[in-house]
């Protein structure tokens, strides 16, 4: 399977891909990285293990349907089987859902906590127990059909940063795990539902 990952940061679940993928017998291959700004570590790890990057930053085009249209030009250049979105902090318009399938993790137990602050918003509510979600990327804020949850326990003394880090652990497990899965034993999607194998 071949693995356009989109990444905005440190890049530490698509270190993992990378790890991952160093094995044959995962089944996938991570073909180009790519990034909405520069000199982030996430491009470093990429161009470490000699795979191909690109930047698209929104601020480099007239619009956002612009920007769009360029990153959908820019990811499909690379014919990816899916793309992973890895920590991207942008969402992704029509011109690329449409043209390949993509899916993001999300720290927290979806529907549950959508946004950028899944683990402290659980952590302000009350829960005792959150977790991370991989999901296909669909016209919604974290709403898409659900690949695979990990339940992460919520701790008394916990801060949304502890929270969070214990988060991204079993985040980037479940991520290697599922895409592995998807790329050895196929996936279909039914409705809402995900289907692996």
């Amino acid at each position: 399977m071949r693995l356009v990952v989109l990444v905005s940061g440190t890049g530490t679940n698509l270190q993992a891909l990378l790890d991952a993928c160093a094995d044959p017998a995962y089944g996938a291959e991570v073909v180009a990285v790519g990034a909405d700004r520069d000199g982030i570590e996430g491009l470093a790890r990429a161009e470490l293990a000699g795979v191909p990057t690109f930047v698209c930053r929104v601020g480099d085009f007239a619009d956002r349907g612009a920007w769009d249209r360029a990153l959908a030009q820019a990811v499909t250049a690379h014919r990816p089987d899916l793309v992973v979105s890895a920590g991207f902090m942008k969402l992704v318009g029509p011109p690329l859902r449409s043209r390949v399938a993509m899916v993001n993790t999300h720290p927290a137990l979806c529907p549950a906590f959508p946004g950028m602050h899944g683990a402290a918003d659980a952590l302000a509510y009350g829960v005792k127990v959150t977790g991370a979600t991989l999901f296909v990327v669909d016209d919604g804020v974290d709403t898409g059909p659900i690949v695979a949850q990990v339940p992460v326990p919520v701790a008394d003394d916990d801060t949304a940063e502890s929270l969070h880090e214990r988060i991204k652990v079993a985040e980037r497990a479940m991520l290697v795990g599922s895409i592995g899965r998807m790329a050895r034993e196929g996936w279909s999607l039914d409705g809402r539902r995900v289907r692996i194998g």
